[in-house]
């Protein structure tokens, strides 16, 4: 280990987690977008998660700001982008997420689209997809907003089938309308609309979107710098692979944006190198402590591929699924240290994995549940990622 190199210690890294990502009480935001620019993105894979993570932030935490922000003002916008995974960004930042990584995944849904269409079902083309897509952003277009099954009512070619995995035991048939409207909507040419039902709801609308070329993206390189500088604002310090894993870029590509980022390598606590920004090497105050329940694939959770310096490795059984994706989780002034469930009556429970904080800690947890309580009302949340502690709280 060099020691010309600038010292960020673990403490150093938990201060800056607490107020950048609003977490800690005197920082929350008032509004969402601020929130989705505090950590660069929203997951939103699960609808619920975006409500979730958002609210946590918010000083008055309000699932209809989130809404609002969504489909009123359209001021974040969902992209398929880094490691594949959909997030909901700022209107602002969409283009750089659009140019550094989005364009390059929607082209391989497209290629995957094409051979799956071209060999699955037969008298399908590219010329064939590319009428049935045009008369589908048609349809969509006069109506305004539309369903998969409003649209495959006006474009019957939508409801064609392909048999998926043919004579396996998860063999299953499809319509070409959910392939087709995934890669339009990872090109921008359609977004997600309200959802029919509440917030939590997985069946939503759809509305025209902006193709990424009408875009007023920067080039590929340029786009790949500018996220690596919100990134490392937000997240860093943070080792190469931390970031590599986060964006799902390929190593060259990620120290190239790095370099051109301005990254400066520092020394972390556990002996490894890490990279931040030259301007953000001093000492961060710490704020107070705060507790903070946070939904599953929550942003701050999934900031980071090493995780020990705010999880302890024992705990992950318990709070991961077998894919890798954590689930809910209570945070203590910068560690995770339990995890939280709503049981259908609605209840929200936790159980602390240590009892590191001792009775400040619980005694603040217990204040974050009657919050979270409050906002979610009456409303049932059922994350996607069960884990083996949620499921066993939630039971």
């Amino acid at each position: 280990m060099s020691h010309s190199r600038p010292r960020i210690d673990t403490a150093a890294r938990r201060a800056r987690l607490g107020r950048r990502h609003l977490l800690a009480p005197a920082y929350r935001a008032a509004r969402t977008e601020e929130v989705a620019d505090a950590v660069v993105g929203l997951h939103a894979t699960d609808p619920a998660t975006v409500h979730l993570a958002a609210c946590a932030r918010l000083a008055a935490p309000d699932p209809a700001d989130v809404e609002r922000a969504l489909y009123d003002e359209g001021s974040l916008v969902r992209l398929l982008c880094m490691r594949r995974t959909l997030f909901a960004v700022g209107a602002a930042l969409a283009p750089v997420v659009a140019s550094s990584t989005a364009e390059a995944i929607a082209a391989r849904e497209r290629a995957g689209m094409v051979k799956w269409l071209t060999e699955g079902a037969p008298g399908w083309d590219e010329r064939r997809l590319a009428e049935v897509e045009e008369r589908t952003l048609a349809a969509l277009s006069a109506r305004g907003e539309a369903t998969a099954a409003e649209l495959s009512a006006e474009v019957p070619d939508l409801r064609d089938t392909i048999v998926n995995s043919p004579g396996k035991p998860y063999q299953a048939t499809v319509a070409v309308s959910s392939r087709i409207l995934r890669v339009l909507a990872a090109e921008g040419r359609i977004r997600r609309g309200r959802p029919r039902g509440g917030w939590t709801s997985s069946s939503y609308r759809w509305r025209p979107g902006t193709a990424f070329a009408e875009l007023p993206a920067p080039p590929a390189p340029e786009a790949r710098a500018a996220l690596t500088g919100r990134w490392l604002a937000s997240y860093g310090p943070a080792t190469v692979d931390d970031f590599k894993w986060w964006t799902g870029w390929t190593l060259t590509a990620t120290r190239q944006a790095l370099a051109a980022a301005g990254a400066v390598e520092v020394d972390l606590d556990d002996g490894t190198s890490g990279v931040a920004l030259p301007g953000d090497l001093a000492p961060v105050a710490a704020p107070e402590p705060w507790a903070a329940l946070l939904p599953a694939l929550d942003p701050t959770a999934m900031g980071w591929k090493a995780r020990d310096w705010y999880l302890d490795p024992d705990h992950v059984p318990q709070l991961f699924d077998r894919s890798g994706n954590i689930g809910p989780t209570v945070w203590w002034h910068g560690r995770i240290i339990g995890g939280w469930a709503q049981r259908a009556n609605g209840e929200i429970v936790w159980r602390l994995l240590t009892d590191d904080g001792g009775s400040e800690a619980a005694a603040a947890v217990t204040a974050e549940a009657a919050r979270l309580a409050a906002w979610i009302g009456d409303v049932r949340v059922t994350p996607r990622i069960r884990t083996p502690l949620e499921r066993e709280l939630s039971g």
